[in-house]
């Protein structure tokens, strides 16, 4: 009883160092004088419509909507293939192509988004959204792999066989067999992609060049020479559009799929 109540009350510290500085901001983004304090003296919704009275937080959230969109929709038509073919077929170097295609979320962001400048962008003076494209397509294709991936090793590869014994293409097979069985875990990947593209700071940093930046990039600018509770609005609504994406991957997956593998 005792080693329960130890272990409750570390659970609790482990929580709260988690949660307890989301719950600040949370508070602090309703103080309604115009500096930063915890707890608020005033409580106010204006820092939240000031978010929308800053020209460059609305044009930056279209340039990082675009991006994460183009981004994901280059990234499902490398990605769904790329799995599809690790998860249907052993082939020699499966193990070192897996390894390949994981690799840009193991390797530090800054050192890859300073490859890409010195030897993508630099190399052929790519236009700055092109950039942007490439980049983000890059750090999203991992997560959709790895998705999509964990969907079809639950999928019954003999449907498939049954579907090209009665005659079925392979291409056509794969449309109308494979892929609606598996749509749930490409919304996922979707969205766990979308996300990860979305916050993407270390990467865009070097993409984004002159009149053309990304929101997260925005709201570190802002911070740099505002001390108003502006960031802590925006965080606070961060954290719901990011809780109920992922409330949604668990719906259509559950996040255990992604400890499978």
């Amino acid at each position: 009883m005792q080693m329960n109540r130890g272990l409750a009350f570390f659970t609790f510290l482990v929580f709260l160092f988690l949660l307890g500085p989301l719950l600040i901001i949370s508070v602090t983004s309703f103080e309604g004088g115009s500096v930063l304090k915890f707890p608020p003296e005033h409580l106010s919704f204006k820092w939240y419509l000031n978010i929308f009275d800053v020209q460059m937080f609305i044009s930056t959230f279209k340039t990082s909507i675009i991006v994460s969109l183009m981004g994901n929709l280059f990234a499902l038509v490398l990605g769904i293939p790329a799995a599809y073919a690790l998860s249907r077929f052993d082939f020699k170097g499966k193990k070192l192509l897996d390894a390949v295609f994981i690799s840009p979320i193991l390797i530090p962001g800054i050192v890859l988004g300073f490859s890409f400048l010195r030897y993508i962008v630099g190399t052929y003076q790519l236009p700055i959204y092109t950039a942007l494209f490439i980049g983000h397509t890059i750090i999203m294709l991992p997560f959709i792999i790895r998705v999509i991936s964990s969907s079809l090793s639950n999928f019954d590869f003999s449907i498939e066989e049954a579907a090209e014994s009665l005659g079925a293409s392979k291409v056509k097979t794969f449309f109308i067999v494979v892929l609606p069985n598996i749509k749930s875990g490409i919304l996922a990947a979707v969205m766990i992609a979308f996300l990860e593209s979305f916050n993407n700071v270390d990467i865009s940093v070097f993409m984004t060049g002159p009149g053309i930046s990304t929101f997260p990039i925005q709201m570190l600018t802002y911070v740099e020479n505002y001390f108003d509770p502006t960031i802590a609005a925006i965080s606070v609504l961060l954290m719901v559009i990011t809780a109920f994406f992922m409330f949604m991957v668990e719906r259509l997956m559950g996040l255990s799929y992604f400890t499978k593998r």
